[in-house]
């Protein structure tokens, strides 16, 4: 099947950026206004995270969602065959920070959220970081389309780890010098296993993951904020939220991290992947305990 897959999408992937923008255009509209595809999650998440704004104003924000969305979907597939030339005129961002941090001889966990475009991110970064930059990634079912994801994402040296051999692998990878790269936005498998906190005004609970590891191997810690400048150029930002992250106090990262993706996203809305459910699960008065937040 990958030798019949594979032929197709490197094909899909010559065609210049304007005609693969026409595909996305046409598919923005279908899922948006044909498919409605997850339309009731997207406008459910928009509605608590933006109470002040209007329906109308909403509609808007997930109509251009709708639209960054498929335009990731088409330029995830132009990394089949994307030059580092070509990768590097699309996107850009500021590297000194972490790669003075690795001068100073510390490893790294980057934290970042669900914004378009992350493929971009990781093959820029594989390319500008002094030190072996790691991926975790969800595997794709299809075994096929799993092995071209993963042949174009580490076409530039990043070294990738499924999420479910993350546990096991970890240690050979902390044995030596690492930039480790973490969605950190996610919803933990029980609710009772993650770290509660406000999210958009609303209680939620993070993956204490991130955290965790960080504070275990006292790893430097930065942000990675996703701006799309226009259409096909990302420009990727980096904050230093800390140098030492084993001086940190329990959940101080998480909700550090939280303020700066909170003020990311406020800044393009549109620019998060809401049709996942960011408010899955309802707070109880039980989780007080996990509770890191000022106040509930």
């Amino acid at each position: 099947m990958y030798y019949i897959i594979y032929p197709l999408l490197y094909l899909f992937s010559l065609l210049p950026f304007f005609i693969l923008y026409g595909i996305s255009d046409f598919f923005a509209f279908l899922l948006n206004n044909i498919l409605n595809y997850r339309k009731e999650v997207v406008l459910g998440n928009l509605k608590i995270a933006f109470p002040e704004k209007t329906d109308k104003e909403r509609k808007e924000i997930a109509k251009n969602f709708y639209q960054y969305f498929t335009d990731a979907m088409v330029e995830s597939l132009k990394m089949i065959s994307i030059s580092k030339k070509q990768l590097l005129k699309r996107s850009n961002g500021t590297f000194d920070i972490i790669n003075d941090l690795i001068e100073k001889g510390y490893n790294i966990n980057i934290m970042a959220g669900h914004q378009f475009n992350w493929e971009y991110a990781n093959l820029l970064y594989s390319i500008k970081l002094k030190i072996p930059f790691v991926g975790v990634y969800m595997p794709i079912k299809n075994k096929a389309l799993n092995k071209i994801f993963l042949n174009f994402r580490s076409k530039f040296g990043t070294v990738l780890i499924s999420s479910p051999a993350f546990k096991h692998k970890m240690h050979d990878i902390f044995k030596g010098r690492y930039a480790l790269a973490l969605a950190a936005d996610q919803n933990p498998g029980s609710p009772t296993s993650g770290y509660w906190l406000n999210f958009f005004a609303r209680p939620v609970p993070f993956i204490t993951g991130p955290e965790i590891g960080a504070v275990r191997n006292n790893a430097a810690v930065v942000y990675v904020g996703f701006k799309k400048v226009k259409r096909g150029y990302y420009n990727f930002n980096i904050t230093l939220l800390t140098e030492q992250s084993g001086h940190t106090q329990k959940g101080e990262l998480t909700v550090l991290y939280r303020d700066i993706l909170e003020k990311t996203i406020r800044e393009d809305p549109a620019n998060y992947l809401w049709s996942h459910r960011r408010f899955k699960f309802d707070w109880k008065p039980a989780y007080t305990s996990l509770w890191i937040d000022k106040k509930i």
